[in-house]
């Protein structure tokens, strides 16, 4: 049967453009949206999609998000264009550019669009297979989807939304216009701010990895504190993050956190930090505001990383850093030393086969002059 299946997959006529969306955009419902600056030419046809330059046709909207790309604007065939104010030039027949301060944040104003016309808030209410605790306080206005559980104590904000098989432990609260995917784990005394999404699988709250080793075994030591996620905070998939030890473990209003991260007991993360995927940060390290941290790097515990500091992918840092310090490298170092090592330790083969040259012709002197 699965070779039937594979068969028949293999065997449909697959358009050459396959397009997920089902959206229709005018001229005039665009220069609402991202309200450009200028406006050049214009096009009669309705925005179906969104497509890279290079593959973009008549019906789609495409943008210069990266400069490097610049010269194929040229040559798009994109009904729409969204570029830089400043860029120069006239678009061919029957194309519109819509000029404006940053094309991918417009970009990212039409697809918000298009986010609610393809996923629009469901109804209120509470899904008949549902387990909401009597004790429980949820919104009128907030909906809590199929086999969810819900335990005594929790709040549920207005606008709120729980997806299907979203777990919220004892006590717990969740703000207003959250959106929980399916599988999320929210233990016991977390607390969640206003406008928070968490991505499928993630789990806030589990318990710190806190060990004693007492005669001859590693002990558990309890972990009884509790996680605070403040305001517009956005979880990736599969997501950890710790309960404290005691006290709480922190995020700070509008930090992102990508897929695949792990977040230690009592950390503390400031405003507006990105964290990339399979970033993991030990236990009581704080991150000030504006903390950016490259996919894979890795942050030792009980450290202070000041505002504005960046790691780069696949780096270690395991000491304080300075306000703005941007570092590489494992263990870490300031990024242009990094780089300088880089390049040398390419050069070290070179460098032993010298010095090898040299230590001969050295040895021959000695012999020369012993003679």
């Amino acid at each position: 049967m699965l070779a039937k299946f594979h068969w028949w997959i293999a065997s449909q006529a697959l358009p050459a453009k396959f397009k997920s969306m089902q959206i229709a955009f005018g001229l005039e419902d665009l220069i609402a949206i991202v309200t450009p600056q200028a406006v050049r030419g214009s096009t009669p046809e309705t925005i179906t999609a969104i497509a890279s330059l290079e593959s973009a046709t008549a019906k789609d909207l495409s943008f210069l998000g990266n400069p490097k790309y610049r010269a194929a604007v040229s040559d798009s065939a994109a009904g729409v264009i969204l570029l830089p104010a400043d860029f120069a030039g006239d678009p061919k027949p029957g194309q519109c550019w819509l000029l404006v301060e940053n094309p991918s944040a417009a970009l990212a104003l039409v697809c918000a669009r298009i986010e609610a016309q393809l996923w629009p808030q469901p109804a209120p209410g509470i899904h008949p297979t549902a387990v909401v605790d009597p004790s429980a306080i949820v919104a009128l206005t907030a909906t809590i989807g199929p086999l969810c559980v819900v335990e005594a104590g929790v709040t549920i904000g207005e606008g709120s939304h729980l997806q299907a098989q979203v777990f919220v432990g004892k006590d717990s609260r969740v703000g207003d216009a959250c959106w929980i995917a399916p599988h999320v784990y929210l233990a016991t005394d977390c607390r969640v701010g206003d406008r928070v999404r968490i991505h499928a699988g993630s789990v806030i709250g589990s318990d710190g990895f806190g060990y004693e080793f007492v005669q001859g075994r590693h002990t558990k030591v309890p972990q009884v504190g509790g996680v605070v996620v403040d305001d517009d905070v956005e979880i990736g998939a599969n997501v950890t993050i710790d309960r404290a030890r005691f006290s709480q473990t922190h995020v700070g209003q509008g930090t992102k956190i990508d897929n695949l991260v792990q977040i230690a007991h009592n950390v503390r993360i400031g405003k507006h930090c990105l964290l990339c995927a399979q970033v993991g940060i030990s236990g009581s390290t704080i991150l000030e505001d504006y903390v950016v941290l490259g996919g894979q790097s890795g942050v030792g515990g009980h450290i202070t990383l000041a505002q504005g500091t960046k790691l780069g992918g696949g780096a270690a840092l395991t000491y304080d850093t300075k306000p703005g310090d941007f570092l590489n490298g494992s263990p870490a170092v300031p990024y242009m030393l990094e780089r300088r090592i880089a390049v040398l330790q390419k050069r070290l083969p070179d460098l032993f086969r010298q010095v090898g040259k040299h230590e001969e012709q050295l040895e021959v002197l000695k012999k020369t002059s012993a003679s």
